[in-house]
């Protein structure tokens, strides 16, 4: 079963890594040559590294266990909770509150009081209070929703954690590692692959890239919700990475960093 094509990495701009200034050499395995300053990534290594990680997000799931998306930058915020949503799934997309896995119990605290706020706002409770109190307690219900809304119905730590970006969700990551809780991310040229338990090297940035890492992600927590095998069963183990890609896998024109998502970077 062919979950992710090479065409399809090339056309969302997968390949695109960051300017060789701003690499971490511990992705060097990853890359497959450089380009007009910009390192290009190796597109079968992010195959089958993304197999891996599909096949293992499928088989969690399906053994009953939850995954939590975590993407809070302006760019991936849409996708993440568009992805989640799609897949029954918790998701973070505006902020890392800290403690949000570590300090579990505060959090449901937090989002029991969400919840109690909104059913005060449904039941018109608000309106029977004076001006000032309700205005307070309306922007204390919009500020739980933004940053609360997507774990409202999670009730235990997630089994696994997705994430986007792996420099700006490093608290996240953190705290998954403090609690043995597996991470699957996207990780980019400027990235330390080495705390990912499942890395996916690609573009981070670009939205396209994201969007089409994350939909296949969300896609094999559905398949793992339905039970399917796909003719594989069991988490996929990590194995050897080819020595060398084919020239014509990473094909095609090269372009610069405003390319790789949507304007220049500094």
């Amino acid at each position: 079963m062919e979950i992710l094509t090479i065409k399809e990495l090339l056309e969302t701009g997968v390949h695109f890594g960051h300017r060789v200034r701003k690499w971490n050499p511990k992705m060097k395995e990853f890359i497959f040559t450089e380009r007009k300053g910009i390192h290009i990534i190796d597109l079968e290594k992010t195959i089958r590294l993304f197999e891996e990680a599909y096949f293992f997000v499928r088989d969690e799931v399906a053994k009953g266990r939850d995954i939590l998306f975590v993407g809070t930058k302006r760019q991936v915020q849409d996708t993440i909770a568009e992805e989640a949503k799609r897949a029954n799934a918790h998701y973070v997309n505006r902020r890392w509150l800290g403690g949000t896995l570590t300090n579990y119990g505060i959090i449901q605290k937090r989002i029991q009081r969400m919840k109690d706020l909104e059913d005060m706002e449904k039941s018109g409770a608000f309106d029977a209070l004076p001006t000032k109190e309700a205005m307070n307690l309306r922007r204390e219900l919009m500020k739980l929703l933004r940053n609360l809304d997507g774990l409202r119905n999670m009730n235990t730590l997630p089994g696994l954690i997705f994430v986007v970006d792996t420099l700006i969700e490093k608290n996240a990551i953190h705290e998954a590692r403090l609690l043995g809780i597996p991470v699957v991310a996207i990780v980019d040229t400027n990235c330390d692959p080495d705390d990912i338990d499942y890395p996916i090297p690609g573009n981070d940035d670009a939205i396209k890239a994201t969007k089409l890492i994350t939909a296949r992600i969300a896609d094999a927590v559905m398949e793992g919700r339905e039970g399917r095998s796909g003719g594989r069963s069991g988490a996929v183990q990590a194995q050897p990475a080819a020595a060398t890609m084919a020239p014509s896998a990473n094909g095609g024109e090269t372009k610069d960093e405003s390319d790789r998502n949507g304007k220049a970077k500094a």
